[in-house]
């Protein structure tokens, strides 16, 4: 059984190790502006890594761009190096749970991990890397049930909007769901935006040791999952979407291998339907998508010999055309970027009793949000750590080690992340009885008061040519 320790055993609910990197800047900042949400509305914490005087740098840097002068004095610092496993393990009793930003997690992952298990502390990372999360599950999911330690990982925006995104599609589905395929888009303000090269280093990695994974999954002896209804057919490397009305490629992070392994775990343990999934992200109009030809071509070719690896580190912006750099975006950059994920899905209705032929129900959901590395990110680690620690009993009954979806199904992480800013919301439609019918999204944003039904939940409305009717 896990366990879920509060008392004063631990003197931290969390500590964030990475503190000083470029995200852990942010997460500390996040972590300040929750402390009232922690149990008892007192959230004790602590930041760690290698050099404490960076440290004091990042609890002034919050001081001021939060005007909370406290936390130059009031946040205990603690020193902890990957390389030193005392250390870790020290820190690793002291807190309940681990905020690890410490990246790239395929070089500097896997001894958080272990010292986490070892020494009973919970884990939580943002990893984009399907080769690390793997590997850590195969490694690492046997001695964390043993100990009741939960080692979720992958809680940043790889890959709570799409894990959580497609539990949501089928908790709002009246029937059975049968696949869902999600369309990214980003938006940016008149300042721009990019992204910090340490994302960039992952995806060198991760491209140079695609073998590597496949050889990884093969470990698992892994049965296919048996699709409902017709087999979801992958979109080609580059096409045009008319669901976002822009030109789209499949997603490059690991969202697909993370919802996957949420469909497994929920079939395997709670004899749920599985749910096909496919990813992709818009690129936008004909002029992003030739650029993005272009760059896509040359990282292919250079991630394959070392020297191309060490070209593509050395000049991130340039091999990227802006998109990734080594400074990262700035505050104000990321104040005017935001996110949309859109998740479209079809099934079939709760009175049919089998799944043949096309699916007759169609449903669109929407996950919103800010910036999606910096702001959100550190949003969805915080509240993901924070379920653990006020909801415990909704959790997985044994440690191990899990995916945002398999640990936090039945929680309430929805609703938080709907407080901050990550905005969840739907749709739904019929196929086939009611093809000539458009949809209308009331949400509590709307001023349709009128609306609202008993319970304070807007009821959707179906309009066609003869009028409004209730859907």
């Amino acid at each position: 059984m896990a366990r879920v320790d509060t008392s004063t055993s631990r003197p931290y609910h969390l500590v964030i190790f990475g503190a000083t990197g470029f995200t852990g800047q942010f997460v500390v900042e996040e972590v300040a502006r929750t402390v009232s949400e922690g149990p008892g509305g007192n959230l004790k914490w602590a930041v760690a890594g290698r050099s404490k005087p960076k440290l004091e740098k990042v609890l002034e840097k919050a001081a001021g761009a939060l005007s909370k002068p406290e936390l130059r004095t009031e946040v205990d610092i603690l020193v902890a190096d990957v390389a030193e496993a005392d250390s870790l393990a020290a820190m690793c009793r002291q807190a309940v749970i681990v905020l690890n930003c410490v990246g790239p997690y395929r070089f500097y992952g896997e001894p958080v991990v272990k010292a986490c298990v070892e020494n009973g502390a919970h884990h939580i990372d943002i990893s984009g890397e399907p080769q690390f999360l793997e590997s850590m599950q195969l490694n690492y999911s046997s001695q964390a049930a043993e100990r009741g330690v939960y080692i979720i990982g992958s809680c940043g925006f790889d890959s709570i909007p799409a894990d959580m995104g497609v539990l949501f599609t089928r908790d709002q589905f009246k029937g059975t769901l049968a696949s869902v395929e999600s369309f990214l888009t980003v938006s940016s303000g008149p300042d721009g935006g990019c992204i910090h090269d340490g994302t960039w280093l992952s995806a060198i990695y991760g491209f140079a040791d695609s073998q590597k994974l496949r050889s990884l999954r093969r470990k698992f002896n892994h049965r296919p999952l048996p699709p409902v209804g017709p087999k979801l057919k992958p979109r080609g490397a580059l096409f045009y979407s008319n669901e976002i009305q822009q030109y789209a490629i499949p997603f490059m992070g690991s969202d697909p291998s993370v919802v996957k392994r949420t469909q497994r775990f929920l079939v395997e343990e709670h004899e749920a339907t599985p749910v096909q999934y496919g990813a992709y992200a818009g690129v936008g109009g004909l002029g992003n998508t030739i650029k993005l030809l272009f760059a896509g071509m040359m990282f292919m070719l250079l991630v394959k010999f070392s020297f191309g690896r060490n070209l593509l580190i050395k000049y991130p912006e340039f091999f990227s055309f802006g998109a990734f750099t080594k400074a990262g975006p700035t505050r104000k950059q990321m104040e005017g970027s935001s996110f949309q994920m859109a998740f479209h899905g079809v099934g079939y209705k709760e009175e049919q009793d089998t799944f043949q032929g096309k699916p007759t129900t169609k449903i669109r959901t929407l996950v919103q949000g800010p910036e999606v590395g910096y702001v959100a990110t550190p949003i969805a680690m915080v509240q993901s750590a924070l379920t653990i620690l006020n909801e415990p009993a909704a959790l997985p009954k044994k440690g191990g080690v899990y995916t945002p979806g398999a640990a936090f199904s039945k929680t309430t992480l929805i609703n938080r992340l709907n407080q901050h800013g990550i905005q969840f919301s739907w749709k739904l439609s019929d196929l086939l009885p009611f093809e000539s019918f458009t949809t209308i999204l009331l949400t509590n944003k709307t001023p349709a008061e009128e609306f609202s039904t008993e319970d304070g939940h807007f009821q959707l409305l179906c309009v066609n040519k003869f009028g409004m009717t209730l859907c």
